[in-house]
């Protein structure tokens, strides 16, 4: 197959840390108040500014709390986790690899006494209709590693007594998220914003607040999972207060994104452009033999972390052992050639591929990925066949 010509303009398709949103340099970073304490009142009010802008562009409700955490996506889960189940049962719903991580936290680690689990293999979503609307229910909007999202929020119970909690990570700014069913919400800056990694957002609803102050969990908390101060909750850190020392450059470059997001559209325009990328890729699957969506069924599929699998025959006859590292020889060919880096497969999901299709990326970057992916396949299959032959 003839090597294509045309490469994308911005090869970086990894699924976290993710893409800059178009036309970024450094120069976005020149108004970040550095060598200053965060708790200085134009430094907590930049901080501040991050919260009232997510709060905006993503119509979360006024009476929700809004916070920046330490620790990314992962800190903002981990510390809603430990702070507040156990004061019911608990459902968690696991499909991939960071909702399995929650399902062995809840399970291995807090040692939870009344714990349900709903799994499902790579590909597949676990069985939403099961969710107990008296208890809690624990789960991901979109499966990073398995390119398989919640389709919606309709199995949600409007009525529940239970709290949901929902790492959104890949999702926020992609989708529109029924926020009156979501009870914790958490994200990071690193993913369809495209900003840097270790902080993370954490959203409460009115029930959340008050489970937080009406239940206290039978285990030692360490100081960054602390949100409450003598039964109450901290307001402080909902109004840019962090536990921690953020990064002011990191803070500056979330404003920035955030100042993007708005300038094509809104939330409305994220949503549109992830769509955009994601269809360039649906077209391409579509008309290729030898390639799928890992998620079985469209419907569950995800637009931002989308992972595909190879359905060649040749590759299907491989050992296992053998199909990691002609994916690992695949992706080196086409990151050698500048067309496309970091998008192998995550480590514990089947050998296959995984590209980043979210708001930050280009449509026609995607357009011109497609050639190259298709003929990196191709090169990779000659270069294997040819070295079982000699």
């Amino acid at each position: 197959m003839e090597k294509p010509q045309s490469k994308p303009n911005n090869p970086n398709f990894s699924s976290g840390p993710c893409a800059k949103r178009p036309g970024w340099s450094l120069d976005a970073l020149k108004g970040a108040m550095l060598g200053r304490s965060h708790r200085a009142g134009p430094l907590k009010a930049k901080l501040k500014e991050v919260i009232d802008l997510h709060k905006e562009l993503l119509g979360i409700p006024s009476d929700y709390r809004v916070g920046i955490v330490p620790a990314s996506d992962t800190g903002a889960f981990e510390m809603a986790l430990w702070s507040m189940l156990g004061a019911r049962g608990v459902d968690v719903f696991a499909w991939e690899a960071f909702s399995n991580d929650w399902l062995k936290d809840v399970t291995g680690q807090l040692k939870l006494p009344d714990v349900r689990t709903f799994e499902a293999p790579y590909g597949g979503i676990a069985d939403l209709s099961q969710a107990d609307p008296k208890r809690d229910a624990v789960f991901v909007w979109n499966g990073t590693t398995s390119g398989v999202r919640v389709p919606d929020g309709a199995w949600i119970n409007a009525e529940r007594e239970g709290l949901s909690f929902c790492d959104a990570t890949s999702a926020v700014f992609a989708y529109d998220l029924p926020w009156d069913k979501l009870d914790v919400v958490t994200w990071s800056w690193q993913k369809v914003l495209g900003g840097e990694a270790a902080h993370g957002m954490l959203v409460l609803s009115p029930r959340a607040v008050a489970r937080l102050e009406s239940y206290k969990p039978d285990r030692p908390l360490p100081k960054i999972f602390r949100m409450t101060a003598k039964g109450k909750l901290n307001e402080a850190l909902f109004e840019g207060a962090t536990i921690n020392t953020p990064s002011m450059l990191a803070v500056e470059d979330c404003l920035d994104a955030l100042r993007w997001v708005k300038s094509v559209g809104g939330l409305q325009g994220t949503i549109q452009r992830t769509a955009d990328n994601f269809a360039a890729f649906e077209a391409f699957v579509k008309k290729t033999d030898w390639i799928e969506f890992l998620a079985e069924k469209p419907e569950i599929c995800s637009k931002t972390s989308v992972c595909l699998k190879i359905t060649d025959a040749w590759f299907a006859g491989l050992a296992d052992a053998d199909k990691e590292p002609f994916i690992k020889a695949m992706v080196k060919i086409l990151e050698k050639e500048g067309a496309a880096y970091d998008i192998a497969g995550y480590r514990d999901a089947p050998a296959g591929l995984r590209i980043w299709c979210g708001a930050t990326v280009e449509k026609a970057d995607v357009a011109a990925l497609v050639p190259w992916i298709e003929w990196a396949f191709a090169k990779a299959k000659e270069d294997a066949q040819a070295q079982k032959a000699a």
